[in-house]
């Protein structure tokens, strides 16, 4: 172990490792509850998603761990689900089997970006103060899902949203979920997330809202994945470049972040900065995208709450051995993740909401061809219900105030090519 994992020269023990595997897997595990029922909005049966949400998380974190040797854990993102089921499937009309295929593409091309080095490009490229916008975007995207899911947040009655009746049913339900889950959260109890779901399923029992079925055994046989379920015929359109443009852009930056901010907080980075086998690290990112896609799940990418897993001690890939193999073992418990309703998940939809909003302190105001586009950016997610155009529109705005203020130098190639080919799209949408 200690030659594998290098675990006497980052100063820790199997037994720390074994704890900060566990610890992770608690903060994240509620992915296995949420993604099947984000994704079957979409249309996808849940019991397939479960699987493959486990699967992925499995690989992603395995291949983490062994490539990379970093405490860092994977899994179907947040906010990409959202994008993929809510934006992609019911907003565009896609089919799921399209929306997978641009996961698969995705994860495809970044494998290639990450041999080659040309993720670096890429991540220079975009604007810093775009980059945390995007962030703060998904996570306010994320949070009206989890209102709307929980009926908190209704459209009608004279006002384009406003709030359902919540003093019964899912709504109450949740607003007791989220106070359970912002308490254990704020007094720093491991698995807050987790344990928010399932305190709140139990008390949806005596409700109704949580339905236990006759002979319900909470250990079963998993479902089959939905293996290789792709559809290609879209693949030429511009509208389909801009979705997997988005699933792309996000993983990207996303992972990035993740990692720079786990390795830093374990004392992995050298002077500059710079993670310890990186290259390693994006590739198992990259991986565990394309098995997700070919098993029936949304873009895994690098989780943030693999920081709970370094404050436990976690220093090296034994962590993320541990956590994979507990993903592996959650296979065997899929009636119990599954039979939470919405109502009990919407709380964790609305915490991840807030945990991603906390970018936005870092985003520059002051200057109106920053602060506008990141303005943009952010609003536009929620408002139109589109991770995509607020990409979108947050790029075209910033290209346009940088030139026609004469701020050339802050445009970059890549930016430009980007602003023109979304213009292009509203170009052909016009012609149409």
């Amino acid at each position: 172990m200690d030659k594998l994992f290098k675990l006497g020269e980052r100063g820790t023990t199997v037994q720390r490792e074994l704890v900060a595997g566990l610890t992770t897997f608690l903060t994240m595990a509620y992915i296995l509850a949420v993604n099947p029922n984000i994704l079957s909005a979409a249309g996808m049966p849940a019991g397939g998603v479960f699987t493959a949400t486990a699967l992925a998380a499995a690989i992603a974190t395995l291949v983490m761990a062994f490539a990379a040797n970093l405490p860092v854990a994977l899994a179907p993102g947040m906010g990409l689900n959202a994008f993929f089921s809510f934006s992609v499937v019911l907003g565009m009309g896609y089919s799921w089997q399209i929306a997978l295929t641009a996961v698969f593409l995705e994860g495809i091309l970044f494998i290639i970006l990450s041999l080659v080095n040309v993720r670096e490009l890429i991540i220079k490229a975009i604007p810093a103060n775009l980059k945390r916008a995007v962030a703060v975007g998904i996570g306010l995207f994320i949070t009206l899902i989890g209102f709307a899911n929980a009926g908190i947040v209704v459209s009608g009655g004279g006002t384009i949203v406003g709030f359902g009746e919540l003093s019964s049913g899912p709504p109450l339900l949740a607003i007791i979920g989220l106070i359970i889950t912002i308490v254990l959260y704020a007094n720093r109890v491991p698995g807050s997330i987790l344990i928010g779901i399932l305190v709140t399923a139990i008390i949806g029992i005596p409700m109704g809202l949580t339905i236990m079925p006759g002979g319900f055994s909470p250990v079963s046989m998993p479902a089959a994945p939905l293996f290789a379920q792709f559809d290609f015929s879209q693949l030429l359109t511009m509208k389909f470049f801009a979705v997997f443009f988005t699933f792309l852009f996000v993983d990207i930056f996303d992972t990035v972040g993740t990692l720079v901010g786990v390795a830093a907080q374990a004392g992995l980075t050298n002077r500059d900065g710079e993670i310890p086998k990186v290259k390693q690290a994006l590739l198992a990112d990259a991986v565990g995208t394309v098995a997700g896609a070919v098993l029936g799940t949304s873009t895994v990418t690098s989780y943030v709450e693999s920081t709970a897993g370094v404050a436990a001690g976690g220093r090296t890939g034994l962590a993320s051995v541990i956590t994979g193999l507990l993903f592996l073992l959650a296979l065997f418990f899929s009636p119990l993740f599954l039979l939470i309703p919405s109502a009990a998940t919407a709380p964790a939809l609305i915490v991840v909401g807030f945990l991603m909003m906390q970018s936005v302190t870092e985003i520059d105001f002051r200057d109106p061809t920053e602060g506008i586009p990141a303005f943009l950016t952010i609003v536009i997610m929620p408002f139109a219900y589109s991770i995509a155009d607020g990409i979108v529109y947050g790029l075209l705005s910033f290209v346009i105030l940088k030139a026609l203020t004469m701020k050339w130098k802050d445009i970059s190639i890549v930016s430009w090519v980007l602003f023109l080919v979304f213009v292009l799209r509203f170009v052909l949408k016009l012609i149409k």
